[in-house]
């Protein structure tokens, strides 16, 4: 499994823009092949971070999302919005277990 955490940070008054792109895109992205989850937070500390966590079957489906053009309207239209760049972690891992 592949685990994506991206943080990044914009005006506070372009945040609702942005989150409303996020949510506007998670359907379908949560449809690719490979997508486990695909999770948008909202700091509720600081009133101008969101954080995005990915959680993928492996890194193919992964690079699949990175070549899609979901990721390519992420750039087009939030990247304008960000204030500084955005930091990407990407972990691999193992599911030990579902805890219900």
């Amino acid at each position: 499994m592949l685990i994506a955490i991206v943080d990044f940070d914009t005006a506070a008054t372009d945040r609702a823009a942005a989150l409303n792109h996020l949510d506007a895109e998670r359907d379908q992205i949560s449809t690719m092949p490979g997508n486990l989850a695909f999770r948008v937070y909202a700091s509720r500390e600081d009133d101008s971070r969101i954080t995005i966590v990915h959680e993928w079957e492996d890194e193919a489906s992964f690079d699949g999302y990175l070549r899609s053009a979901s990721f390519a309207r992420f750039g087009e239209t939030i990247r304008p919005l960000m204030v500084g760049a955005p930091v990407s972690r990407r972990f691999r891992a193992e599911l030990l277990a579902t805890v219900a």
